[in-house]
């Protein structure tokens, strides 16, 4: 398995990802364009990908602007593998060596999405109108910064 940048070539592909989840299904697949991906690949994001033998199998995607996590999906048959592990902490990683601002997300409850990001230590800090889960992440160092506050 090889994990790398993901570019405008490969949105075909990572969009066939997103739509064969079992879980957190799009209500409205036209509510994710193509320009959608092209935009959060190329001015307002950075993504990643994982492929075997060319196939995309996985893909996360960060909104820079928004300070969100846009996409983070593997496809069925390849789960179980720590793809999505991985893919996570690449875009952490690089989310907070580039940024200070914490970082959002939405998944519907009950899934397996939402029990993944608690284990990997993301705070729950609300619930959207529809019912999503709204988590949040803080850097470490801005982490740190909030323990030292809260103890003077």
């Amino acid at each position: 398995m090889i994990y790398r940048e993901a570019t405008t070539n490969d949105i075909e592909q990572m969009h066939r990802v997103r739509m064969a989840v079992k879980e957190n299904v799009l209500s409205n697949p036209a509510l994710v364009t193509h320009q959608d991906y092209v935009n959060y690949l190329t001015t307002i994001g950075k993504g990643w990908l994982c492929e075997s033998g060319g196939e995309v199998l996985g893909f996360a995607i960060v909104g820079t602007e928004e300070k969100n996590v846009w996409a983070l999906f593997v496809s069925p048959e390849a789960e179980g593998k720590g793809i999505g592990k991985t893919l996570h902490n690449t875009l952490l990683d690089w989310y907070f060596s580039h940024h200070t601002e914490p970082l959002w997300l939405t998944t519907s409850p009950g899934t397996r999405a939402e029990e993944f990001y608690r284990r990997c230590g993301w705070t729950e800090v609300g619930r959207q109108a529809n019912g999503e889960v709204k988590f949040e992440k803080r850097g470490k160092a801005e982490g740190k910064r909030g323990k030292a506050e809260e103890r003077n």
